[in-house]
């Protein structure tokens, strides 16, 4: 089985940084692509930021400069700056990845608990 372990969600000020985590552990092969994604209330839930195995990276246009995700894969780890928060980047962050585990022939979507990020004054 596997598992998404997310971290590093909490209140911050508009303007802060936070900094989210997510491990992915279990009976792994590979992992095709890893990312985060956030659901506010009264809201679907989005795609904030993606990277691949091979590094290629996609922003929701809404946090273009200011977040930065980043990915390693000996670590089966992605992390998620995020920089300049707004009151609007308040939502549950999500990870989620794409994984082929052990003795499977095809790849699932997997995805972590959850993590609350809230910026307010």
């Amino acid at each position: 089985q596997v598992q998404l372990v997310e971290s590093g969600g909490g209140l911050v000020q508009p303007g802060g940084s936070l900094r989210l985590s997510c491990a992915a552990s279990g009976s792994i092969f590979s992992i095709n692509y890893m990312g985060w994604y956030r659901q506010a209330p009264g809201k679907e839930r989005e795609l904030v930021a993606i990277i691949t195995s091979v590094g290629s990276i996609n922003y929701v246009d809404s946090v273009k400069g200011r977040f930065t995700i980043s990915r390693d894969n000996a670590k089966n780890r992605v992390d998620l700056q995020m920089n300049s928060l707004k009151p609007e980047d308040t939502a549950v962050y999500y990870c989620n990845a794409l994984i082929l585990t052990m003795g499977s022939l095809y790849s699932r979507n997997y995805w972590g608990q959850g993590t609350q990020v809230t910026v307010s004054s």
